[in-house]
């Protein structure tokens, strides 16, 4: 099935609870709100025809200050896959600030864990029902979100705390 296929299958689903969909280069997606997206994820899964049972990927963008910004400040874009016919289909979920928490899909995809944790310290978007939602890349004194737009690219920080196995002459650690 051809990913033009699968956005319109998605889109005759959903209806008017699709607030675009697009296509470039040859990949398709549609973009949903935070409150639609487990439900959209769920049916690409479950649907027996598409079967798309692998989250490859979960990342985000921020569109302060591009020149066609859209209503919403950033995106949540979940790429999925099945294995099994080795369809591809993207789902793009469109938060209006960093206030709007997006629900968790890490109870149906074990490998959303880290990818959710790195999207939290990276653009600092929460994640209701997210089991461990704690910084993973940056120290826990880092102050702000470095892949955001507004972060001030030439603020200091402070250093990160050393760790006290580091600190110690026991040979096992040299």
């Amino acid at each position: 099935m051809e990913q033009a296929e699968i956005s319109r299958k998605v889109q005759a689903r959903f209806g008017e609870r699709i607030v675009s969909a697009g296509s470039f280069a040859g990949q398709h997606w549609v973009i949903v709100r935070p409150a639609d997206l487990v439900e959209v994820l769920h049916f690409l899964r479950d649907d027996p025809e598409l079967d798309m049972n692998l989250l490859t990927d979960v990342g985000g963008v921020d569109y302060q200050g591009f020149p066609d910004e859209p209503d919403w400040r950033f995106e949540i874009a979940y790429q999925l896959q099945s294995l099994k016919q080795n369809y591809r289909f993207r789902v793009k979920c469109a938060v209006t600030d960093d206030t709007v928490r997006v629900p968790s899909v890490w109870q149906s995809w074990r490998t959303a864990n880290w990818m959710e944790r790195e999207i939290f310290d990276q653009f600092g978007i929460g994640f209701d029902g997210h089991p461990n939602l704690r910084r993973i890349l940056n120290h826990d004194d880092f102050e702000g979100h470095p892949l955001r737009k507004d972060y001030p690219i030439n603020k200091r920080q402070k250093l990160a705390r050393p760790a006290e196995h580091l600190l110690t002459d026991d040979p096992e650690w040299a």
